[in-house]
């Protein structure tokens, strides 16, 4: 289609031919289109993976899900020889380690970047970023061999002995100290989580508006204050997402806490007696797993791991959603 052009005033309007936009319209309506149906085809396919993999997880344990139901929840016997299972042990290793990981790697993550973003001189924050985001290119069963022959005789002659003497009172450090341990697994979890942590709250400091620090400083704030009156709680559903993310981290974690946790079934309130986690188990004794009803029910423990994992999703997306309505009321007011 196309269309002569009107006379203009400064020539003598010699009937020049254009292009119609019309005429690039059905182009751009079918690469619209063709874009919107591969990007719905990719998040259909992210679905759909999930729903196949719940559904063969389901499928595959359903005899163990028959023999035990919910029982296999809340049992703590775990006796391949006469079939009888129960999954405890393994919950319960797998939320402690994890929490104690978090807890332990949060307070340094957020300081770490808080440094980086706010207090570190430019020459500095280059080679302290790369080096922090190695860590996460380590692989786990590096953590693990380090964790075995550094992280654990240490915690044997020198940590859990000096806690015991000084928190003895506390049942949480009571009872021999093995050096492997929940403790030790703990500590391991949190190294490897800190640098996704600190990663991502980096990023979210760093999009904080120059006025948010400016405002604070014409208001008689000093560093520390504006850090924690203008710059924290700007970016608190971003903190709140980066410590889902090292949760979800830690929750899935197999070789290295395999390698430092002890492997027992058994709960038990010392972080310094060994423990089991649900990868753990998996990775352990899946080769060993003969019986049809023995297979199945590491399968169940897999997927209740799935299910625990999609629930932290779930409770991170939830709490960056609140976070998130509470700094966009406050920056309303």
């Amino acid at each position: 289609m196309v269309e002569r052009s009107h006379v203009t005033a400064d020539g003598p309007g010699v009937g020049a031919i254009r292009i119609s936009t019309a005429l690039r319209r059905p182009a751009g309506r079918f690469g619209d289109r063709a874009f919107k149906f591969v990007i719905a085809g990719g998040a259909l396919l992210v679905v759909s993976l999930m729903l196949v993999m719940a559904y063969e997880l389901v499928r595959t344990s359903w005899p163990s899900l028959g023999r035990f139901g919910f029982n296999f929840i809340w049992s703590s016997e775990w006796d391949p020889v006469r079939l009888e299972f129960g999954a405890l042990p393994f919950i319960y290793g797998t939320l402690v380690s994890s929490v104690l990981a978090l807890v332990l790697a949060v307070p340094p993550s957020i300081g770490v970047a808080v440094f980086l973003v706010e207090l570190s001189p430019g020459w500095l924050r280059g080679p302290v970023s790369f080096l922090g985001e190695l860590l996460a290119a380590i692989p786990s069963v590096v953590y693990g061999l380090w964790g075995i022959f550094v992280l654990a005789p240490w915690m044997q002659q020198t940590v859990q002995p000096f806690l015991r003497s000084t928190l003895g009172f506390l049942p949480l450090f009571q009872g021999p100290a093995y050096g492997v341990g929940m403790l030790t697994a703990g500590i391991i979890l949190a190294i490897m989580v800190t640098p996704f942590i600190s990663s991502v709250t980096r990023e979210v400091l760093a999009q904080v508006p120059k006025t948010q620090r400016e405002a604070a400083l014409a208001l008689g704030a000093t560093r520390w204050e504006m850090i924690r009156v203008a710059v924290l709680p700007y970016g608190r559903s971003g903190i709140v997402g980066a410590c889902m993310l090292g949760l979800g981290r830690a929750l899935g974690e197999t070789m290295a806490v395999t390698m430092v946790i002890g492997n027992r079934p058994e709960v038990a309130l010392s972080l310094f007696a060994p423990g089991y986690t649900m990868a753990s188990v998996i990775a352990n004794e899946f080769t060993e797993a003969t019986h049809d009803l023995y297979l199945s029910t590491l399968i169940e423990i897999g997927l209740l791991l799935f299910v625990i994992t999609l629930l932290v999703n779930i409770l991170a997306w939830l709490l960056v959603w609140r976070a998130g309505r509470g700094t966009a009321a406050g920056a309303r007011e």
